[in-house]
């Protein structure tokens, strides 16, 4: 979800007028758990070593993927 996005959001109030929920559209909390998801998986590989765009080729033409 790109962060230009403008969310569509409700908020619900206390009686005091401070926000204590927010409901968003099915879709948008969906692509907000996606999100999540990535990080969290970047998060895990932060210490991997990379690879070259040009290993990667090499690797998946050795698997016969490309």
């Amino acid at each position: 979800m790109s962060t230009a996005k403008k969310m569509h959001t409700q908020y619900i109030t206390n009686e005091q007028g401070e926000r204590v929920s927010v409901v968003i559209p099915v879709d948008e909390y969906e692509a907000l758990l996606e999100d999540i998801e990535d990080l969290a998986i970047l998060a895990e590989r932060r210490g991997e070593e990379s690879s070259s765009h040009a290993e990667v080729i090499e690797r998946l033409k050795a698997d016969g993927l490309l």
